[in-house]
């Protein structure tokens, strides 16, 4: 086969050479060499990373501190190396996030060289989404030419929750970079067997776990199995490799893991999103098994492990294809499973002839095919906490098998290829039309082009492969030489003319999401890509109508036309239809539940969500906790008064203040540069501080105010503390006085009630 094979043309006879390679994938093979780079070739990639970075940087500030719960680490990392080490929430060091620390190190470097601003958080994301689109074309140009890669490259740039994620400050885009890097070193390990490489791949695990714990590790076994049965080398020395790079996973990633542990526990800060202070029980519990079973002892959800995904959303192999998470990623997902199964059985038929570097293609399919369907399947059936945007993990796996899927049919030439691909297309165009079906309301037009663009360019490579096929019929007649290479030419024009009106039909939709994402600013901890949909679930993983901070029906909570990201709108300006703020200087929470105790319908014909509530609700947050959601979810605005009042003496004091919950402590904390202790932890269920230890802070003067109405969550599930935050809270109101300043109340520490 040539790299200029056409659908309509002959596949050419395998040579010799071809005929007598190795049956076997455990021969050795002779490593592959990248093709020579086409004049062209280097500018086109150029231009996509190019556009790519101004994709991710467009309008960059306008989300100000996005997801403020991690800015105010990295505000803390850049003050004090001892917070940026443990990744604590406050430079003073009183509790960490829940999460370990690797990805706020790049955003907190950031802001010690230009200093603290929503720039200098965000564009170490951005940077990190070019570098992942730039490893991904290198991954998959080095078997599968220089379109897949261009191909595979795109397709990532312009994946909704891509364009979303790597304009974000959540660990999501950080994992995503490394686990591109680590397949790619796989990759190279299986071309020419060399050991380096998958120790690489181990280290990029390592860091991986360093950024995001067990999530990083989802997709080593089919990585491990690939690679045990495809690598070039003997069978020993491939179990030997695995071994040293499973060394560099445990010692890339265990290093921090055992400073941690062995640290002593009363001069470091206390683990975020732990029970009993332990990095361990957060990777296992919490963050780790706690996902799959529901079993999350401390979360907002309250740990029920109930079938069915709880309040997450209906477990299931439709999951990732409901109203929620459709537009996020599912574009083409579907088109990326029927390329891999496609290619996985003409690639498998061909086994005991196959060439060496058919065999190639075939490990390489396998990775990536791998690598998507683990994580599929683990976010289809998982109960725990799952948002959208986790979806990101899966967007290079989906581009990496359309492109190599789309080149290596395309090459192939011939009736089987076009079949594949004209059924490709019209998969993904009749797909798309229902994801923007979805949104009728915006674009309408968009999903009918989509339809009739789809449906033009399946039958155009159909009708290429036809008049090729009539060509060749034409050739075999005596004196019909001449004219078939003219008609086997023509034949050509309309195939190429038909594959680009069918890339064209496939990103149209994903293009045109990400064109509002990135026109839309985002703030809060659950964000989603693209406009609002109809049959959004209400509660936490169930579409927040967007995250979104412009006044369309839907938003987050707190979160109105006019309002910087990340905080609630003054009282009198929230949205119509909003969640209720319920956060400090947001219309006061006691007025709003009352009225509301639901979320706004999604789109302008979306039914009402919040039917399914917060997990462990029963009918929304109106019943459980509506006016703390704001503070939970969203940070809160912060008026140049109450700025002023913690500003004063705030050296004189370890902490500037205190208040439930880290989005609430963390507005404070980024409008003073202050340490604001965040009690509870994220959602206010963390036993940090005890009563007892908050009390001797008190005495000793450590921390000045204490901020009233802590936003934590509607309880934090079986054995969790979110008792102690009310303890606290009740002690604090009882003996202190109270002092009220642009609409939010303290409780000055220094000053006995």
């Amino acid at each position: 086969m040539t790299p200029h094979q056409r659908p309509g043309t002959p596949a050419p006879p395998p040579s010799a050479a071809q005929e007598g390679a190795p049956a076997s994938p455990t021969a050795p093979r002779t490593p592959v060499a990248p093709e020579p780079a086409a004049r062209w070739e280097r500018p086109a990639l150029l231009a996509l990373l190019l556009v790519t970075a101004a994709l991710y940087l467009w309008s960059l500030s306008a989300s100000g501190y996005a997801n403020q719960f991690y800015s105010a680490a990295v505000q803390a990392g850049g003050e004090s190396w001892k917070a940026f080490f443990f990744g604590s929430s406050d430079a003073a060091n009183s509790i960490t996030v829940d999460k370990p620390p690797a990805a706020l190190w790049p955003m907190a470097l950031s802001v010690r060289l230009f200093g603290l601003s929503s720039w200098a958080i965000l564009v170490p994301e951005a940077l990190m989404g070019v570098a992942a689109v730039g490893v991904l074309h290198g991954a998959v140009r080095r078997r599968f030419g220089a379109g897949a890669g261009l191909l595979a490259g795109g397709v990532l740039a312009v994946t909704p929750v891509a364009a979303l994620m790597f304009r974000f400050n959540n660990p999501d885009a950080l994992l995503c970079l490394l686990m591109v890097c680590a397949i790619a070193c796989v990759l190279r390990a299986l071309a020419d067997g060399r050991t380096k490489w998958l120790v690489l791949a181990g280290v990029c695990f390592g860091l991986g776990f360093l950024t995001k714990t067990l999530q990083a590790w989802l997709i080593l076994p089919p990585l491990a199995v690939v690679h045990a049965c495809c690598a070039p080398v003997a069978l020993r020395r491939r179990f030997g490799q695995l071994l040293l790079a499973g060394l560099a996973i445990v010692v890339s990633a265990g290093w921090w893991v055992a400073l941690v542990e062995l640290w002593p526990a009363a001069s470091r800060p206390y683990i975020g999103g732990s029970q009993h202070n332990s990095f361990l029980e957060l990777t296992f519990g919490y963050n780790g098994f706690g996902r799959i079973t529901g079993n999350e002892t401390g979360s907002v959800g309250g740990g029920g492990g109930r079938p069915g995904g709880g309040g997450w959303g209906e477990t299931g192999l439709t999951r990732l294809f409901s109203s929620d998470m459709g537009g996020q990623i599912s574009w083409l997902l579907p088109a990326a499973l029927i390329l891999l199964v496609a290619a996985v059985t003409v690639l498998w038929r061909a086994r005991r002839a196959v060439a060496a570097e058919q065999a190639g293609q075939r490990a390489e399919f396998l990775v990536w095919g791998g690598a998507l369907l683990m994580t599929f399947t683990t976010f289809s059936f998982m109960s725990g906490i799952f948002h959208q945007y986790y979806n990101i993990a899966l967007a290079p796996y989906i581009a990496a098998l359309v492109g190599m899927g789309a080149a290596l049919w395309w090459r192939r030439g011939g009736r089987s290829a076009a079949l594949v691909l004209a059924g490709t297309v019209a998969v993904t165009a009749g797909w798309s039309f229902v994801l923007l079906n979805r949104s009728p309301d915006w674009l309408p037009w968009l999903r009918w082009t989509v339809a009739a663009l789809g449906l033009l360019a399946s039958l155009g490579l159909l009708l290429a492969v036809w008049a090729g096929a009539a060509a060749r019929k034409e050739g075999a007649t005596p004196g019909g030489r001449a004219p078939v290479r003219a008609s086997l030419r023509a034949s050509r024009r309309p195939a190429v003319l038909a594959a680009g009106l069918g890339v064209v039909t496939a990103l149209a939709g994903p293009v045109a999401y990400t064109l509002d994402t990135v026109n839309t600013p985002k703030g809060g901890s659950i964000i989603t890509a693209g406009p609002t949909v109809q049959g959004g679930r209400g509660g936490p993983g169930g579409g927040f109508p967007g995250g979104r901070m412009r006044g369309r029906n839907g938003g987050m909570p707190g979160a109105g036309q006019g309002g910087a990201a990340g905080q609630a709108l003054p009282p009198g300006q929230g949205g119509q239809g909003r969640m209720p703020g319920g956060t400090q200087g947001a219309n006061p929470p006691s007025q709003q539940a009352g009225k509301q105790g639901q979320f706004p319908a999604r789109g302008a014909r979306g039914r009402q969500t919040g039917r399914t509530g917060f997990p462990g609700g029963r009918g929304g947050f109106g019943e459980r906790g509506a006016g703390r959601m704001g503070g939970l979810l969203n940070g809160s605005k912060v008026s140049d008064r109450a700025k002023a009042l913690l500003e004063k003496d705030a050296d004189e004091y370890t902490w500037a203040a205190a208040a439930i919950g880290s989005q609430n402590a963390a507005s404070y904390q980024l409008a003073t540069e202050k340490p604001v202790m965040a009690i509870g932890g994220f959602n206010g269920s963390d036993p940090s501080p005890t009563l007892a230890r908050f009390k001797e802070y008190v005495a000793a003067g450590k921390i000045h105010y204490f901020l009233a109405g802590g936003q934590g969550g509607p309880g934090g599930g079986p054995g969790s503390s979110r008792g102690g935050a009310s303890q606290i809270e009740s002690w604090v109101k009882k003996n202190f006085t109270k002092v009220t300043v642009g609409g939010a109340t303290f409780y000055d520490l220094t000053r006995p009630g």
